[in-house]
């Protein structure tokens, strides 16, 4: 006897799930991590997560080509059926399936996903987008936003701020981002790891200008990172492992990383100087901040944890009572698009502004919280300068205490960085391979004299 035949041909219900991920971001403006928690139980997660992501990337560059294909405006579709759509037609352009599978994929997918009476109209669509799909993304690339698949607003920010850097910038925001590790040196080292790496068959390699640092060959689940239970070894991309050298915490000294979570710059801290004073770690959300937590349990450190809003701290955190400030303020995140694709469709234009009148008032009460003599180290991981440098110019030019400092003695520079009008900037890819992160140190002078 035959077996049974399948409901769904194999595959259709991960393009199901990939393309409802992609619905709720694009069409409920939920964030992409925040959908991916829903899919963790699922057998298949990584495939769906593969699937959403590389969608979200190309979404805009997908949804203009399959608009003329579609018999009335491309909007006016449910929202789970245009979403379906483009991932499908994604899986079309950029995965190694066949076309023609894909396809097949999508008709059992539209079922799936709540919409059966459309299957025939998901056939002749994507059928078509097989066939002219090549034509219809010819003509329009030469449009730089729809090439780079970024809303048109953020493409000319990019390009007011980087001129002849702007499309390096927009196709690195394209690229999978590496995976690159940072190692604790008090437990280990990168020949330590490479050693116990490359016994399991895997390989890495080191980063010239950052001794600690590594790039996997290829990307792993942190479980299987000799080291990582320990926190031996930390996932943590090379800008932001700058941050902990550049604040130069030392032995004694009180710190205070003001917007902590998820905590890996905390945990990078309190690695790098064993001995400090007092670690305490602040962010608004109590829910962010047992992400901290976990990630100090993890490599046995310790810290004071408080909730609160940095932007009007309260009578906890007193005036000038820390040695170290670290600001790493919430932004837009235009330099981690690589590893974030959802922002090029969440975000919108008057979050800039918003974002800039945020990162003021917490860059002030934070340097409030500073002792004279004190370091204040500025950094967000946006590539626009109203969230960086015009925010620090701002605050210097009406804070008679504070001054801009110089690059931290003895911390290497990366590759490819700019030197803004204050601070520094690395752009995404760049010289460095890293993300977009901007930094700035400020020093606390006595007003008296």
């Amino acid at each position: 006897m035959a077996p049974p035949r399948q409901r769904h041909a194999p595959g259709a219900e991960t393009l199901a799930f990939a393309a409802l991920a992609v619905h709720e971001v694009v069409h409920q403006g939920r964030s992409a991590d925040q959908v991916f928690e829903a899919t963790q139980s699922r057998v298949d997660r990584a495939a769906v997560r593969a699937i959403a992501l590389g969608t979200l990337r190309w979404y805009l560059r997908l949804a203009p080509a399959l608009e003329s294909l579609v018999s009335r405006p491309f909007a006016e579709l449910s929202p789970k059926l245009s979403a379906l759509l483009v991932t499908a037609a994604h899986q079309v352009e950029y995965s190694r399936g066949a076309p023609e599978a894909q396809v097949h994929l999508a008709v059992d997918a539209s079922r799936i996903v709540g919409e059966p009476r459309a299957s025939g109209m998901v056939n002749a669509v994507l059928r078509k987008f097989v066939a002219q799909r090549a034509e219809l993304l010819a003509g329009l690339d030469p449009d730089l936003a729809t090439r780079h698949a970024h809303p048109r607003w953020m493409v000319d920010a990019i390009e007011a701020a980087w001129g002849e850097r702007a499309a390096a910038v927009l196709a690195a925001n394209n690229l999978h981002p590496p995976m690159v590790l940072r190692v604790d040196s008090a437990q280990s080292s990168v020949a330590d790891f490479l050693r116990a790496w490359r016994a399991l068959g895997r390989d890495a390699q080191t980063v010239e200008w950052n001794p600690d640092a590594l790039v996997l060959e290829h990307p792993t689940a942190v479980q299987l990172l000799p080291g990582f239970e320990t926190a031996a070894v930390s996932v943590q991309d090379g800008a932001a492992q700058l941050a902990a050298p550049l604040l130069d915490a030392r032995a004694g000294m009180r710190v205070l990383d003001a917007c902590a979570a998820p905590g890996g710059k905390t945990l990078h801290l309190a690695q790098r100087t064993a001995d400090l004073g007092e670690l305490v770690a602040v962010d608004h959300d109590p829910f962010r901040l047992q992400r901290v937590r976990d990630n100090l349990d993890r490599g046995s450190r310790q810290a004071l944890l408080l909730a609160d809003d940095m932007s009007a701290p309260g009578a906890l955190l007193a005036p000038a009572s820390f040695d170290r400030v670290l600001v790493d303020a919430p932004c837009s995140g235009t330099g981690v698009i690589r590893r974030h694709p959802d922002i090029k469709l969440l975000r919108r234009p008057g979050d800039i502004d918003a974002f800039a009148a945020t990162q003021a008032r917490i860059l002030r009460a934070s340097f409030e919280l500073l002792r004279p003599g004190g370091r204040l180290l500025y950094c967000t991981c946006s590539v626009l300068p109203a969230e960086n440098e015009r925010v620090v110019a701002g605050f210097l030019a009406t804070q008679p205490s504070a001054s801009a400092a110089g690059w931290t003695e003895g911390v290497p520079r990366p590759p490819g960085l700019i030197d803004c009008t204050v601070g520094w900037q690395l752009l995404p890819g760049g010289g460095a391979g890293t993300d977009g992160f901007y930094y700035a140190c400020l020093n606390k002078t006595s007003t008296q004299g």
